[in-house]
């Protein structure tokens, strides 16, 4: 029996305090503002205030202007606003802590850090090339990067190779349950962040083809039962120790890549930044179901996401899906055992076709610049070691393809991975690129797929 079809919680019992800030003065006086023009409207009613940068525009059916994005999806429909006069968002609103990178429908709008290792990046180079060693950790594992390229062109929609999931008026505390769920599966929804993006609607397929079960993301009372059964509720409390309060932390990542280089560790820039990673969170939901705390307090007590452990198992076969911009790990008897969101390739730099095998795994690997075989960077003509860290070019891990400068590898912009685009490699979050590092041996076929 599917045990999705029968449950015995409830899900107003079960569950989910998550303390959600009403909507702050400026977003109720741009709400309001917005009243006499014309507005986007997301599929579950929120009115976009900004044209994302990845989407196209598409009629629907009806004839109505919509943004897609690039599977093909609707991103939200253009409406007059003062024909449209939905309530004012209030669980899904922003805090003072207004953030803004949460990418919520997984458009791309937001290029990731330039210089380090952006999928999009303005004036960064290709973040390829093998490394020299695979023991963990070693500060001294340095990979080389090929020269820079122009931002990838903007890749036309295509239909999605599944159908849309659509939420029925689920609370952001239902979806971080459903995002969760499938977290704790082996089934990465990616940065975990309250909202149904891309990310999640792949990770429901992905989970049903691993499970040979049908996953109803709206029965959230079948979701909270399995996850009372397997690690408890989504949320849980933490209390700040004294080691996650003294870092050590960066004061910032520089553009330079002499400064970087100076640097002795492209580490974390924040107490907030090193708990998201470490709890499989945006940084930004962090903050909001967090208000006005003081993350750098040792003893403050604060919700975070309950993730679970990590994937256990060894990898022989890896599907590096470029249509679906996901990583498929199979074992040895063909079973899918986990799937991650990733960023791969893009039209301008494309990733390899065919197959290809894992060389060697470096956890914590630096970054060598060298301008003679990479690009000029600024000012800089010699060769630079830059150290390594989560906030690295490759963030805490590298694997290296018999592909000459290809590789998997992790990333300091978690939330930005599967709606964005790579120059070549695949990029997933560090916490999904260690997971699957340590279920993986070199030799490990990957395989391209468009």
């Amino acid at each position: 029996m599917n045990r999705f079809a029968i449950t015995g919680l409830s899900a107003a019992a079960a569950l989910l305090a998550i303390a959600v800030a009403a909507p702050s003065a400026e977003a109720q006086q741009f709400y309001n503002a917005r009243r006499g023009e014309v507005v986007f409207v997301a599929p579950n009613g929120d009115i976009l205030d900004y044209v994302p940068s990845g989407a196209a525009y598409a009629r629907d059916r009806r004839g109505n202007r919509v943004l897609v994005d690039p599977y093909g999806n609707v991103i939200a429909t253009e409406m007059r606003a003062r024909g449209y006069y939905p309530r004012p968002p209030v669980r899904d609103a922003y805090n003072g802590d207004v953030y803004y990178g949460d990418d919520p429908y997984g458009d791309g709008r937001y290029a990731e850090r330039g210089a380090v290792t952006g999928s999009i990046p303005r004036n960064a180079p290709i973040d390829r090339q093998p490394l020299d060693d695979q023991s963990y950790p070693q500060s001294d594992d340095y990979a080389s990067i090929e020269p820079d390229q122009q931002p990838p062109t903007v890749m036309q929609p295509k239909p999605s190779q599944e159908p849309v999931i659509t939420l029925k008026n689920k609370s952001k505390s239902e979806i971080v349950a459903l995002q969760v769920f499938l977290d704790r599966a082996g089934i990465s929804p990616g940065a975990i962040d309250g909202h149904m993006g891309a990310n999640v609607t792949k990770a429901i397929y992905a989970y049903q083809q691993m499970t040979g079960e049908t996953l109803d993301p709206n029965n959230t009372e079948a979701i909270l039962e399995q996850l009372r059964l397997n690690g408890g509720l989504p949320l849980v409390s933490y209390t700040i120790t004294p080691a996650d309060a003294a870092g050590p932390y960066v004061a910032a990542i520089p553009e330079d890549y002499a400064h970087k280089a100076a640097m002795s560790s492209l580490g974390y820039t924040s107490t907030t930044e090193m708990l998201a990673e470490r709890f499989h969170m945006d940084e930004g939901f962090l903050k909001e179901i967090n208000p006005g705390v003081d993350f750098t307090v040792p003893g403050t007590i604060i919700k975070v996401v309950n993730p679970g452990e990590a994937k256990p198992g060894s990898v022989a076969r890896i599907i590096a899906d470029k249509g679906r911009k996901q990583v498929f790990a199979y074992d040895n008897a063909g079973n899918l055992i986990a799937a991650y969101p990733a960023s791969i390739g893009s039209t301008d730099t494309p990733s390899p076709s065919g197959t290809v095998t894992v060389e060697r795994v470096a956890f914590n690997p630096g970054y060598t610049y060298n301008p003679k075989i990479n690009f000029q960077q600024g000012a800089n003509d010699k060769i630079l070691n830059i150290p390594p860290g989560p906030n690295g070019p490759v963030g805490t891990v590298w694997m290296a393809l018999s592909k000459p400068t290809y590789g998997i590898h992790g990333t300091p912009e978690p939330s930005k991975i599967g709606r964005t685009q790579s120059h070549g490699c695949i990029r997933l979050t560090n916490w999904d690129a260690t997971e699957l590092a340590k279920m993986v041996k070199p030799g490990v076929t990957v395989e391209f797929t468009d």
